[in-house]
Order: structure tokens, then C-alpha cells, then sequence
């Protein structure tokens, strides 16, 4: 229980998440931020391991010429902001530890306004201070949070401290062991956003389940205030209703309207207006219906094949954590190039750039917690995590169309506390969003050599099995003709994973691991094989790029990159990508024509 108590403590500091801050009245702080290295943390801890009240956060300056000052953010380095430092300083490269940033801003109070400090996300753990004083705390490296700092700010000069660590626990979300970089740092925008005293600090705007009619229109205020007006409006489909708050501060409205369907051939969306207290939030939101029959999945009514790929937040040429738009298309426009309309975002929530562009761009998105490999299944601290990382992914992007799948784990191993930690996530999750499908990569467990059973409890809990597999990799590729698969459900099925490695440019007969001949061999026999599963109702290949890795140490191969993406880190496609491309072109053909088969069925 104590520890209970402990765990809400961390997030108490926080406001409630905001949402849509680019589409308020906001200033950016991204730019140059001064950063110091702090090895030993001496910056916040005196040398009997307390929290110090004279620590790198007040910023000091020496007064007097005998003051003893031992730091200076002024006079010390800077680095780009939104950024990682492990590919901005070549010493920091492999470091895992805090970093303190400092940036100063001008700012100009308003009376009866209230300023709120907005991350995009930190990774892993920050403490933000303004002007000196601490505002507070935040723990997950993907997530958004912010803070009000209306009251600590002033006229002219201000300067916002954060300290950043990027250290493994094995209590965290992830824990100590996982497959990509730990990128440190102020990953994601900063932003300066101006609010009115009551504003909508999150709203919601979908077609009501089971009803292509009827939207369902809900804000939260930031306050308990009853009697309030929120206006929304969507012009092209001439719309404008009013919710009033309630007591709580939620404001729901229903409206009639019969809006085009966003679709991966039509990627629909509506200019959206929400008024509130004099400010004015602006949006693009699209409308979709996704469910499952059996083993199909259904957009709008209709079965579709999900042609995707997985992808990591790193950015199209060399790495470094992606962190704008321009990143987001470069990455998608592979996908698209590959024949994709769905991309699952691993292993962790992506930025919010990379998924309103993939909405723009008509690609559908599986969004992922990063409940990777072993987890502290017992810990209430861990599950208290996992639960808030969840919220705040689903919070985020409620109004984004394109998000069809909510995912809460990948590989992780079969135990009691396993399931009861993963099955209370699925369950909290559709409780916050029922529009949604619910999965998780799961792994294989084999009934004998050549056949596979996908038996996992968490069957029950998802709306699509999903699997991770690796025939041609971990095992020989000529098992893959004599593989068979069983998937106890009539739930549709998602290969979450599959591939192999291959440095681009490295040919050679296709038994000899490394090279792009070996690789197109796995795709081309892995694809025949899937193939035959009954219900595959799509497929995420492992990976569209090659992403840096401190677990691939082969020296001349990998050189610290996991090399099984179809595209290189420099943006070369392998020879591995046009194979998948022209079964994604086949698929598409074949949807096609089911397609306008049951179309003429309906007409009939």
C-alpha cells in the first residue's frame, strides 16, 4: 500500500496532460539549449546523497570575486533541443547518465492567462526547474507532460533547468535489456503554451461506435467547473454545437453529421474549431470505423489486409532519435514506396509529427507501449508506470483516425504475474478507448519441430493475435516449406515480425548470412510460408531501416546497428525491399477484387 502512495507521488506534480498543443497560441523553445555532464549527479545531490538546495537548478553566478561557483551553463556547450546528446557529442556517444540542459527565454505575462511549459517527451527521467524553482518530476522517456508555470515566471528574463537521466533500472518501462539505442535527452519540442484561466485541456471528437451518423463531441476543462460553454465546429459539414460543462468539467455533445470515412485511399480529414473562454484550438480530425468479423479486419465495413512494416524512431539517414515532420515523411514515404498502409510504431510511442503525418498520408498505425521482453511483473511501481505511459499514448492521439491498433507488449515471457501485469493493461485500455483494436507481439510456442501453436492466455484479452517469428534467422530457412501454424482463436492475425540481416551492398550466394542475397532468400520463403496461415489478415516485416543498437557488436557488419532493416542506414534499399513490395503489390490486388465482388453482391 505504502508503495502505492509512493508511485502516485511521482505523477502528482504533473498537469494533466494537454492536448493539441501545436494548435494553440504557443512558443517554441526548441533551439540551442547549454548542457553540462553531470557523472556523479553532484549537480542535485550533496555528498551525503541529499537532495541539495544549492544545486546546478539555481543557476548561480558568482557575486563577489571570492564566491566559489564550480559550474556555468553560460559558459558551457550547447546542443540542439529537440535532440539526443549521444549523436551531438561524440563523448557522450555511449553514455547513460544525467545531463543538465538550460535554455532562457523572454516572456511577457498576461492578465488573466495562464502559461504552461509543454515536453514532448524526455527520455528517461527529467526534473524541470524554472527560474530556480522546482516544478517537478516525470518518469517514461516517450510520453508527454507539462506543468504550470504561470506563477514562477516573470517580466523580461527567465531560464528553464531540466535534469535529464538516461540510466537502465530494472523497475522502468523498459527495463535494463532492449534492442535499440537509449537515446538521452530532450527528445521531443518544448513548447511555451498560453491558456486562458479555464481552457479545454483535452477534448475528444469521433463517430459515436456503431453509428456513421452520429460524432460524440467530449472536452475536459482544467478545472471543475460547471456551467461552461465549449464550442465545436467543423465548417465542411456545417457543424456547430455547444456542450455545456458539468460539475466534473466534462462538456459532451452529441451531433448529427455524416462525414466521408478516412481511409488509406482517402485519408479524410476536417478542419475542427473548439472554443472555449476566448481561445480558439484548431485540428484536423478524420472519422473510421475499425472492428473485427472472425478472423477479419474490417475498415469501415469493408476487409482490408494490413501491408505494413515495423519502424523505430530514428531518424532516415544515419541515426539519432527522429524528431520532426520532415523525418516522419522521409520514413513513410519509404513505407509508402514499399506499398504499405500500415506501419506499427516500435517499441515505444512515437512522436506526435510521426503519426499526424502518417493520418495525412493514409497510413494506419499500430501504437505500442514499451513493455519489451522481461518486465518486473510484481512491482506496483512498474505496473503503475506501464498503466500511466498507456494513458497518456491513448490520451495523445484519440482523435487520430489513422491509430487502429493499441498495443501493449512485445515478447514477453509466459508467466501468472506476466499475464494478471498484461491483462489488467488490456482491460484498462479498452476502458478508456472502446473505438479501438486491442493486440501485443507475442511468441511462438512450438507443439513440435515443424509446427507451431500459438497458445498464449493473453489470447482473451486481444481483438488480433500477433505474433513475432523468425524462420530463417534463429532457425534454417529451408524449415520454412514444412512449417505449419495454429492459432487457437477466431481472431484475426497480425505476423507482428519476421526478417533477417543483411549489410547493403555485401552479395553472396544466398547461404551465406550478411549479405542481401541471404536476406531476399529469407523474405522470399518466409512470404510462402505466411501464406498459408489461415486468417493472416496482415504482416510488420522487422525493419523498414537499420537502426543503431548497442547489442549488435559485430565489427565490419553491424558496427552497432541491428541490420535487419530493408532499407540501410544511410537510406539505400536492399534488395530484400522489392520482394516485399511486389507480395504488398499482389495483396493489394487481391483486396482489390474481393472487394468488387462484394460490391456487386450488395448491388444485386
Amino acid at each position: 500500500m505504502l508503495m502505492s502512495v509512493m508511485v502516485s507521488a511521482i505523477y502528482a506534480e504533473e498537469m494533466p496532460q494537454l492536448l493539441n498543443v501545436t494548435g494553440r497560441n504557443c512558443t517554441s523553445l526548441n533551439g540551442e539549449w547549454n548542457y553540462i555532464v553531470d557523472v556523479q549527479e553532484e549537480g542535485f545531490y550533496d555528498y551525503r546523497m541529499n537532495e541539495s538546495r544549492w544545486g546546478f537548478f539555481i543557476n548561480a553566478k558568482p557575486s563577489r570575486p571570492e564566491d566559489l561557483i564550480e559550474y556555468d551553463f553560460d559558459a558551457s556547450p550547447t546542443m540542439k533541443v529537440p535532440g539526443d546528446w549521444n549523436t551531438q557529442d561524440q563523448r557522450l556517444f555511449f553514455y547513460e547518465g544525467c545531463v543538465w540542459l538550460k535554455r532562457d527565454f523572454k516572456h511577457t505575462p498576461k492578465v488573466g492567462h495562464r502559461t504552461i511549459l509543454h515536453f514532448g517527451a524526455v527520455n528517461y527521467e527529467a526534473v524541470v526547474y524554472v527560474n530556480g524553482k522546482k516544478m517537478g518530476r516525470h518518469v517514461g522517456g516517450f510520453t508527454p507532460f507539462s506543468f504550470d508555470v504561470t506563477d514562477v515566471l516573470r517580466e523580461g528574463n527567465n531560464f528553464v533547468i531540466v535534469k535529464v537521466d538516461n540510466k537502465r533500472r530494472a523497475e522502468n518501462v523498459p527495463t535494463l535489456i532492449f534492442d535499440w539505442w537509449n537515446y538521452g535527452g530532450i527528445t521531443r519540442d518544448v513548447t511555451l503554451v498560453d491558456v486562458p484561466e479555464t481552457y479545454v485541456a483535452n477534448y475528444s471528437l469521433q463517430l459515436q461506435k456503431g453509428n456513421d451518423r452520429q460524432l460524440l463531441f467530449s472536452a475536459q476543462l482544467n478545472k471543475k467547473t460547471a456551467g461552461q460553454q465549449v464550442i465545436v465546429s467543423i465548417p465542411e459539414l456545417k457543424v456547430r454545437s455547444v456542450a455545456v460543462s458539468d460539475a466534473e468539467g466534462r462538456a459532451v455533445v452529441g451531433i448529427q453529421a455524416k462525414p466521408q470515412l478516412w481511409s488509406p485511399e482517402n485519408p479524410k480529414r476536417y478542419q475542427v474549431e473548439v472554443v472555449c473562454q476566448g481561445e480558439t484550438i484548431t485540428d484536423e480530425i478524420g472519422f473510421r470505423i475499425v472492428e473485427t468479423k472472425g478472423k477479419q479486419i474490417l475498415l469501415n465495413g469493408q476487409p482490408v489486409f494490413l501491408r505494413g512494416i515495423s519502424m523505430h524512431e530514428e531518424k532516415a539517414f544515419g541515426g539519432g532519435r527522429a524528431n520532426c515532420a520532415e523525418d516522419a515523411r522521409q520514413l513513410l514515404t519509404w513505407a509508402k514506396e514499399l506499398g504499405c498502409n500500415f506501419v506499427r510504431l516500435a517499441h515505444y510511442p512515437h512522436n506526435e509529427w510521426m503519426v499526424r503525418e502518417a493520418e495525412r498520408m493514409g497510413i494506419m498505425v499500430w501504437s505500442e507501449i514499451p513493455c519489451y521482453w522481461t518486465i518486473a511483473w510484481t512491482n506496483p511501481e512498474t505496473a503503475e508506470n506501464a498503466r500511466r505511459q498507456l494513458h497518456d499514448m491513448i490520451l495523445r492521439d484519440q482523435n487520430r483516425a489513422n491509430i487502429i491498433i493499441w498495443s501493449i507488449a512485445n515478447e514477453t515471457p509466459h508467466s501468472p504475474e506476466r499475464d494478471a501485469f498484461l491483462g489488467n493493461l488490456a482491460t484498462y485500455a479498452r476502458s478508456i478507448d472502446s473505438t479501438r483494436l486491442i493486440s501485443m507481439a507475442m511468441e511462438v510456442t512450438s507443439a513440435s519441430n515443424y509446427h507451431n501453436r500459438l497458445h498464449d492466455n493473453m489470447n482473451t484479452y486481444v481483438d488480433v493475435v500477433s505474433f513475432n517469428e523468425y524462420v530463417g534467422w534463429y532457425r534454417d530457412v529451408h524449415d520454412a516449406p514444412k512449417m505449419t501454424w495454429e492459432i487457437p482463436s477466431d481472431k484475426p492475425v497480425i505476423v507482428s515480425e519476421f526478417g533477417g540481416g543483411a549489410k547493403q551492398g555485401l552479395r553472396g550466394p544466398v547461404n551465406q548470412r550478411w549479405t542481401e542475397d541471404f536476406q531476399a532468400n529469407l523474405y522470399e520463403e518466409n512470404l510462402r510460408m505466411l501464406d498459408k496461415i489461415e486468417g493472416l489478415a496482415g504482416t510488420t516485416p522487422w525493419i523498414l531501416k537499420d537502426f543503431r543498437s548497442p547489442r549488435r557488436v559485430l565489427p565490419g557488419i553491424q558496427d552497432y546497428y541491428n541490420r535487419k532493416g530493408v532499407v540501410s542506414d544511410q537510406g539505400k534499399k536492399k534488395m530484400a525491399f522489392d520482394i516485399l513490395r511486389k507480395w504488398y503489390e499482389e495483396k493489394a490486388k487481391a483486396y482489390e477484387t474481393k472487394k468488387g465482388k462484394s460490391s456487386k453482391g450488395k448491388n444485386k
